[in-house]
């Protein structure tokens, strides 16, 4: 029994190095939606532009999109913006904004100072509809299928690279079916 006291620590040892190797071999930026291959989550919104407007999720419906969950108080939506712009004009693909828990005339300003990327942007004042996709923060990119579907989330910044390598070609294939 005291010899078997003497390898514990040992034992504790290669438990944790076991544990910790299993941490470091995760990827730190993948992080799953449970909405993935689910409809985007009902919804009736205001946009930036029109509080009087009520924006459901059937905009979605008929046409590959991006959704963007961005806000001004967002250091890393100001990065991001730049390529939102590009991607605008040069992809030919419709951008709908979520300005997330902001202050509306600062949203307005924002848009109006760095331009306007999105088809349009619904205010999620309370952050509802952030909770009820799952977003962890700003800015979060969605990927939505012609039905409407979510298909890829984007957690950060979408800059040339991502667009390169995961969501263009997605965009593409989701186009082509």
């Amino acid at each position: 029994m005291q010899r078997l006291k003497l390898f514990v620590p040992l034992i504790i040892f290669v438990l944790l190095a076991v544990l910790f190797w299993r941490g470091l071999s995760l990827d730190p930026t993948e992080m799953p939606s449970s909405r993935l291959g689910d409809a985007v989550p009902a919804f009736e919104l205001p946009t930036v532009d029109d509080p009087n407007a009520a924006i459901t999720p059937e905009v979605f419906k008929g046409k590959v999109s991006l959704l963007n969950v961005w806000a001004t108080w967002c250091q890393a939506c100001r990065i991001e913006h730049p390529f939102l712009v590009k991607l605008a004009e040069s992809e030919n693909i419709p951008i709908y904004g979520v300005n997330y828990k902001d202050d509306v005339e600062e949203a307005k300003r924002w848009l109006e100072q760095l331009h306007d990327p999105y088809e349009f942007s619904i205010v999620d004042k309370e952050g509802r509809l952030g909770l009820d996709l799952g977003v962890f923060g700003a800015p979060e990119t969605y990927v939505v299928d012609k039905q409407g579907i979510i298909r890829h989330r984007h957690v950060g910044v979408v800059d040339q690279q991502a667009w390169d390598k995961e969501i263009g070609p997605l965009v593409e294939r989701l186009r082509a079916e």
